[in-house]
């Protein structure tokens, strides 16, 4: 759909948020996984640091889009170092993203309903809520974790209609991660937006089939 993102709001009943990348910092999350496990597990197994973020990347590319890759339980056993200590060891750096708490605050206080879709693990979720307090600008959180699938695969959206009953033609759903906006349209979301700088610490992406925000800041109307 051919969409100004900036009318999606308007024609939206629901709209669906994912976390990272969207409404928080996905630099956070880039630090844990590409700086400090690699670090922690180098040290762990008498390796250098460029020989364990080779054999990590590894791992991570072999189960990219699986349930397990966002499963801090499956990389705690697989990786033999406390990964859910190592979130906790760095809390100072979660944070929103710029403009994101403001929009949480404005769609709040709307007619549309709010809610949470996304991959995150539970441990995670709980963690970045008592930092940020983002739940409370949500009217359903809504993990791939409860469902056993995550958001790339179809069997999800199945569940997730199954249990919050959204309507394909009236919700709206950003993400930053493009397999996952593609398993929404396949599953039929017409209005699909991307946030275009999910992690502050890099550059604006370049490229998406579909249309993108820098934020979601910028899906509020524009005021004169």
């Amino acid at each position: 759909m051919n969409l100004d993102p900036q009318m999606t709001l308007e024609r939206c009943e629901t709209l669906m948020l994912d976390m990272d990348g969207t409404i928080l910092d996905l630099a956070f999350d880039n630090y844990i996984w590409k700086s400090l496990v690699p670090r922690r597990y180098a040290a762990a197994n008498g390796m250098t640091f460029e020989a364990a973020r080779e054999h990590l990347f590894e791992q991570y590319s072999a189960i990219q889009g699986d349930l397990e890759w966002y499963c801090l339980d499956h990389w705690n056993e697989r990786l033999g170092i406390d990964v859910v200590k190592i979130h906790h060891d760095v809390t100072h750096r979660i944070g929103y993203l710029p403009g994101a708490l403001d929009f949480l605050r404005n769609v709040h206080q709307s007619d549309v309903r709010v809610l949470l879709v996304t991959n995150s693990h539970p441990d995670t979720l709980d963690l970045k809520d008592a930092v940020t307090g983002l739940a409370d600008y949500f009217d359903g959180i809504h993990s791939s974790h409860t469902y056993g699938h995550a958001k790339e695969s179809q069997s999800f959206w199945k569940a997730l209609q199954d249990d919050v009953g959204f309507d394909v033609e009236t919700t709206l759903f950003v993400d930053d991660s493009q397999p996952v906006l593609q398993s929404a349209q396949k599953f039929g979301v017409e209005m699909l937006v991307t946030v275009t700088r999910p992690d502050t610490s890099e550059p604006t992406k370049q490229g998406s089939e579909f249309r993108g925000v820098e934020g979601v800041k910028d899906l509020l109307p524009r005021t004169s």
